[in-house]
């Protein structure tokens, strides 16, 4: 294993390599949090894959695979179709916004009275997202270095915390390319081939497997419907998506760079099942599906390829875990503390910003490790992050964006009524079940129709400057002047 270790030492240092080359470019707010919106659509498309494409997407969806056969892509798949939707119907629209968190947009869209408490939905949902990506670190250390859980989540989340801190979006923006082309050769064109040869051709997988492996809808069509819900609709209004969508040049690379994105997630997510579905014919008596990646990987890899193909699975735990780290880090601040505090100072504002979200990257992730530790369930802490999300929070986005008479006090209605239902319906029904987000989102939904109809409609000067914003016609936030990244 010591050239596998040697590889992956290598992919780690370089991650902090990257973060302290990004610190240097970092000199303001916008720098800092959004990698001063001037990504072009060669970094826009590798970053914006790399931050959906988690350990979730990897070993989950190896593990879908593992257990459903083909139809176990439907997780990923569905978040590629989300990412697509946003591409094409809303992110030229988010990015002329100039804005830095999705509460900021609901506080333009309906009069700076609806940002606090979708701040603090939000808030938790990408401090969730956060913690179960660094739980993954525990499964992906202990097939290295046979490391102990509490040890292996610290070491990988404190690289993360070190380099997203230094250099804030830009260092993770450059850690995400390197992430982006490690996954696509690790996962795609390595692990993939190799898995197929080693489980005899697609031939024997078929005459080994029950029919229903090689059925695309064999995972059931509740459960695919409950993914559109959750994942689809979550990639449309999540903070750490959105902040991504903030980083694009011009409307034109958010819509096109985050189209072939979504793209490259549809043939990820095949992928991943098509590996599930090889090493079920490998290993038909595993324990745990979860276990799939990790044991194909382990016995059926070359030496140096098995290092590859484990940095790859860490480069897809990193990236959404930095990724939602700087998001629960911004929205902390911007959307919680800032309101507490009440204005900044006038002189050397920007200074201190970056100062300041340099201090809650730092506190948060030390947040996130902690809980990342208490933890052991990383699917029910993923459930109620996205539970929360879609139940709270969809409807007054996607209704701020697309209908004129919604009102902050039906926005404000929509996130307590949504929230508290899903809060409720969890209780009742159990965390995994179905009927807390399909329900919620109903009542959210309601809530919204109904307060937004019963009170009076946003006033005029309020929406002609949502309308200025939308139109691009905002000035742009103060930053340096310096050339495009392609």
């Amino acid at each position: 294993m010591a050239v596998d270790y040697t590889v992956i030492v290598v992919y780690l240092a370089g991650m902090l390599g990257m973060g302290w080359w990004g610190m240097r470019r970092a000199r303001s707010k916008s720098e800092f949090l959004v990698a001063g919106r001037r990504l072009g659509p060669a970094m826009y498309s590798g970053t914006m894959a790399a931050i959906v494409l988690g350990g979730a997407s990897t070993i989950g969806g190896v593990g879908l695979g593992y257990q459903y056969g083909l139809s176990g892509a439907w997780m990923v798949f569905t978040i590629g179709l989300g990412l697509l939707a946003l591409s094409v119907f809303f992110s030229a629209r988010i990015a002329r916004l100039k804005v830095y968190t999705v509460s900021e947009m609901l506080d333009l869209r309906y009069g700076g009275r609806a940002g606090v408490i979708s701040g603090v939905v939000m808030w938790a949902y990408t401090l969730m997202l956060a913690v179960t990506s660094t739980i993954a670190y525990a499964t992906i250390f202990d097939v290295l270095f046979d490391m102990d859980r509490a040890l292996a989540i610290v070491l990988g989340g404190s690289i993360v915390v070190a380099y997203s801190t230094l250099g804030g979006m830009w260092s993770i923006t450059l850690t995400d390319m390197v992430q982006f082309v490690v996954k696509t050769v690790g996962v795609l064109l390595l692990l993939l081939p190799i898995a197929v040869v080693k489980a005899g051709g697609f031939g024997e997988m078929r005459a080994k497997l029950p029919t229903g492996y090689f059925d695309p809808l064999g995972i059931g069509g509740e459960t695919i419907f409950t993914y559109v819900l959750i994942y689809t609709f979550g990639m449309l209004i999540g903070q750490d998506i959105w902040q991504r969508v903030f980083t694009a040049r011009s409307d034109t690379t958010a819509k096109w760079g985050g189209t072939v994105a979504g793209t490259y997630c549809l043939a990820y997510a095949l992928a991943g099942a098509v590996i599930g579905t090889a090493a079920k014919v490998l290993y038909p008596n595993l324990a745990n599906a979860d276990d799939a990646f990790a044991t194909i990987v382990k016995d059926e890899l070359p030496v140096g390829v098995r290092g590859l193909v484990l940095a790859a699975a860490l480069a897809a735990v990193m990236s959404t875990s930095s990724g939602a780290l700087i998001a629960c880090a911004t929205v902390a601040n911007n959307d919680i503390w800032s309101r507490l505090r009440g204005p900044a100072g006038p002189d050397g504002e920007e200074r201190d910003e970056v100062r300041g979200n340099r201090v809650f990257i730092l506190v948060m992730g030390v947040a996130v490790i902690g809980t990342a530790i208490a933890l052991n369930n990383v699917v029910e802490a993923l459930t109620v992050a996205y539970n929360l999300l879609v139940g709270g929070l969809l409807v007054p986005i996607l209704g701020g964006l697309l209908w004129k008479r919604g009102t902050a006090q039906g926005a404000l209605a929509s996130v307590i009524v949504g929230g508290v239902a899903v809060i409720g319906l969890m209780v009742s029904y159990g965390i995994l079940a179905n009927q807390p987000v399909y329900y919620g989102l109903l009542s959210s939904l309601a809530a919204y129709l109904v307060v937004s109809l019963a009170t009076p409609a946003t006033d005029e000067a309020v929406l002609t400057a949502w309308r200025e914003r939308l139109a691009g016609r905002a000035p742009e936030p103060a930053s340096e002047p310096v050339p495009a990244t392609q």
